[in-house]
This record gives C-alpha cells, sequence and structure tokens, in this order.
C-alpha cells in the first residue's frame, strides 16, 4: 500500500468538519437527513439530446429562448456575485496574478497562494484508483445549502427551464452543481451526480453524459469540464466532476493529433509533442454514442486500477484522456525535490496547461521550460502507455460486443494487443506500473 502525506484542497467551508456525528438537527443548513427535509433548491431542466451530436447541440436550428443563461447568467453572472457577496470563498480569486508564459503553447500561470493556506494534512491511498465511499469522511451531502447553486437535470418535455425554488426530491437523487470554495477561476463549480446516491469517485455512462449536457449546455468553447480520478489528485472520494471558465485556449488543446482509429463513428487520436501522452475523442453520432467510447475507456482504466484525468472541451465537441502516475512517483520517491518543493499537484487544469502554482518564486521563474519538466514526470512511459492504449481499445471492442451480441464491431481498424494480433483483456485490480 502506497500512501503519501497530502494536503487537499478544500473544496467546501465545511469540510474541515468532516469527523462530526450528528443526531438531530446540525445547525448548518445541509444536505444531510437532519437538515434536506423541505428544503428547496433552485432547478435547471437542461434539454436532453437524445440522438443529437455536440456540433447540433451548440448550434440548434429554431432554438427557443431559454429562460434563463446557463453560463453567464447561473455560472458567471449573479448567482456566482450573490455567493461572492455573502463571503463564501476562502479567498478573491479574481486578485490572483495571471500570466501567459512565452513559448509555443502558452501555458498558463496563475499566482493562487490562498489554495494551500488553511488546510489539514491527511494521508491519502494513491495506488488505488476505486476506493469504497466512506460517509464519515467529507463528502458534499455534508456542503452547506446555500454552497449549491442549483439542482442540474434534463428537462421531461425537451425544453428547457429554469425554477427559482423547487422541491428537492431526495428519493430520485438529483445532480447538484455547487461553488468550489478555493477557486482556480471565476466561476469554478462542482458538478456531484445524483449526490444521495453518495457514489465514490468513479465514472459511469450516466455521469459521464451528464458531464458533456453540463459542456454543450454552457455552450462557450472557454468553459472547460474536468475530472481527476483516485490517484491522479482527486482528493474527495464522492463522484464529482470541476468545471470553470478560462477566456483563452488551453495549451493541450493546441497540441497536434494524429488519428488512430474510429470507433462507433468516434474518431480517435493521440495527442502529439505535448508533455503528457493521451488520448483525444471526437465526433459519433450522437452525444450519447461519444458519451458511451469514452466512459468505457474510463471503466477501463479504473478497473485496471491506472489513474486518469479527464478534459471535455469545445463544449462538448472533444474529450482528452490522460493515463498519469506522478502520485505514485512521489510516494515511491522518484520525483525530484525541486519538483516536490513547487507544492504542484499535476492534476487536469496543469495537465491541460493552466499551471496553478503556490510559491511567488515559482510564479515570477515560471517558463515553457518548467512547465515541460514538470508535466513529462506526469505522463507514462512510452511503452507503458502504448500498452495501456492497446488494452483501453480492445476493452471498448469487447464492451461493444457484449452490447451487440457478438454482432461485428463497428470499428474501421483494428489494433491488436501484441505482435501476434491477438487481444488480451486484462480484468481485476492491477497495480498501476510506473516505472521508465
Amino acid at each position: 500500500m502506497l500512501r503519501i502525506k497530502r494536503v487537499p484542497t478544500v473544496v467546501s467551508n465545511y469540510q474541515k468538519d468532516d469527523g462530526d456525528v450528528l443526531v438531530g438537527g446540525c445547525g448548518r443548513n445541509c444536505l444531510r437527513d437532519c437538515c434536506i427535509h423541505g428544503a428547496k433548491l433552485p432547478l435547471y431542466a437542461h434539454k436532453k439530446m437524445n440522438e443529437t451530436t455536440p456540433e447540433k447541440a451548440v448550434s440548434p436550428t429554431g432554438a427557443k429562448e431559454i429562460p434563463v443563461a446557463f453560463l453567464d447568467s447561473l455560472l458567471l453572472g449573479e448567482v456566482w456575485e450573490d455567493r461572492m457577496e455573502k463571503g463564501l470563498f476562502r479567498y478573491d480569486v479574481t486578485a490572483c496574478e495571471t500570466k501567459v508564459i512565452p513559448g509555443n503553447y502558452g501555458f498558463v500561470a496563475q499566482l493562487n497562494e490562498g489554495r494551500h493556506l488553511k488546510k489539514r494534512p491527511t494521508e491519502f491511498q494513491v495506488d488505488k484508483v476505486l476506493q469504497p465511499f466512506d460517509g464519515n469522511k467529507f463528502n458534499f451531502t455534508k456542503v452547506g445549502q446555500e454552497e449549491v447553486l442549483f439542482q442540474f437535470e434534463a428537462s421531461e418535455d425537451g425544453e428547457v427551464h429554469f425554477i427559482p425554488s423547487a422541491p428537492i426530491d431526495v428519493e430520485n437523487s438529483p445532480s447538484v452543481v455547487a461553488i468550489n470554495v478555493s477557486p482556480i477561476e471565476y466561476g469554478h463549480v462542482l458538478l456531484i451526480p445524483r449526490i444521495f446516491e453518495c457514489l465514490p469517485q468513479r465514472i459511469d455512462y450516466e455521469s459521464f453524459l451528464l458531464a458533456l449536457y453540463m459542456a454543450v449546455e454552457a455552450g462557450n468553447p472557454y468553459f472547460r469540464v474536468g475530472y481527476n480520478s483516485l490517484g491522479a489528485f482527486a482528493t474527495i472520494n464522492h463522484l464529482h466532476f470541476q468545471a470553470y471558465y478560462l477566456a483563452m485556449p488551453f495549451p493541450i488543446e493546441k497540441a497536434p493529433t494524429k488519428k488512430i482509429t474510429v470507433i462507433h463513428e468516434v474518431k480517435i487520436f493521440e495527442l502529439l509533442q505535448y508533455p503528457v501522452r493521451g488520448l483525444v475523442f471526437e465526433g459519433g453520432n450522437s452525444l450519447q454514442d461519444l458519451a458511451k467510447v469514452v466512459s468505457d475507456a474510463c471503466i477501463f482504466l479504473q478497473d485496471t486500477n491506472v489513474p486518469y484525468n479527464v478534459l471535455i472541451a469545445d463544449s462538448g465537441r472533444r474529450i482528452f484522456l490522460l493515463p498519469q502516475c506522478y502520485a505514485e512517483k512521489q510516494a515511491l520517491g522518484e520525483v525530484s525535490s525541486e519538483l516536490l518543493d513547487t507544492q504542484v499537484n499535476p492534476a487536469v487544469w496543469e495537465i491541460s496547461g493552466h499551471m496553478v502554482l503556490k510559491r511567488k518564486k515559482d510564479f515570477n521563474e515560471a517558463s515553457e521550460e518548467n512547465a515541460w519538466r514538470l508535466l513529462a514526470e506526469v505522463s507514462l512511459s512510452e511503452p507503458r502507455f502504448e500498452e495501456v492504449k492497446a488494452m483501453v481499445f480492445d476493452a471498448i471492442a469487447c464492451r461493444a460486443e457484449e452490447e451487440a451480441e457478438l454482432k461485428p464491431l463497428p470499428f474501421k481498424e483494428a489494433v491488436p494487443v501484441n505482435n501476434k494480433g491477438s487481444s488480451v483483456m486484462v480484468s481485476g485490480n492491477h497495480g498501476c506500473l510506473v516505472r521508465q
């Protein structure tokens, strides 16, 4: 068992109180049984896009005027400002210094000293991507209702609706969007699927489709949705995605790619000339097809104990899947003290090129070379990545076979797992291999 001393990001004002045992009302207006009965929260009902491609979903023909703008009003406007005025954030993210680092990729450096203040050290196991949900530890049912912006659910009639005050249907476990009280950027929020089911940090098809819906609903390429698995710098084992708005391209979005294969009309590419090796998914006949292929890949990585990060970009049109091994290298003592001293935990945002730095020295000395050197330590080695990539394709194909009852696979190029051209499925809880 590998553990490293972790200092997790505080995402809720009630995270420090995770050891409390509550009897009766807790007085904090939280989302648990003691406070939830009779409570109401705003509800944003998004259009359920059956058999709709991401391209069509972002630019619908003859679309009706929606009652409230999802991104401008809910996430970046009145609601966010309201929470700022109430003093719910641990610092003013708009005061953080930000600059674009000179170079070919334009890495973004932010000095965010507030993110490492007022935190408590903890022991975090980094060699198990799947860990059971533990209700005694902090989870999102413990957040205050004032930290929740709105419920996010599919509309029943196919149209967008916004209800300022809607009952919370605990039995049907709504998904909610809450603020991140330690934001990286303006509008930094958490998407928590089916919150009352208390799911561990593990992607499934339904949760990933919901995250895609959120990216599509925002309809802005500068609003990205991210995911960190356990072992890849998720610090809370309660299923959640993160999202925020940054009005510039991420370096990873500008990296060249090479097309590898097509599965269910979803094109799969490999990142080139970027410090972290990864896959890029685009297309599909529907948003559901895209969600199915990507979630199948994520499920395989989880089940075979490979930590990973996901970036949903370009309003849901492009998904980056990035297996990584930095946390385990830390635990094994394979990361230089120079990199460790930066205190940067390279999760999805850092890997994508938004470098959140915690020391003034690192911000002043930020360079493309330094960013590249850190992210290169995050990446799987080329042999290990090729092995994982081949197994991911094989797993997606096998799942497609199961669903089609062994009908011919609808992909154009077969990718053999080994030199003999045969396929090998790997199952069970295997250790994450990180040796170079």
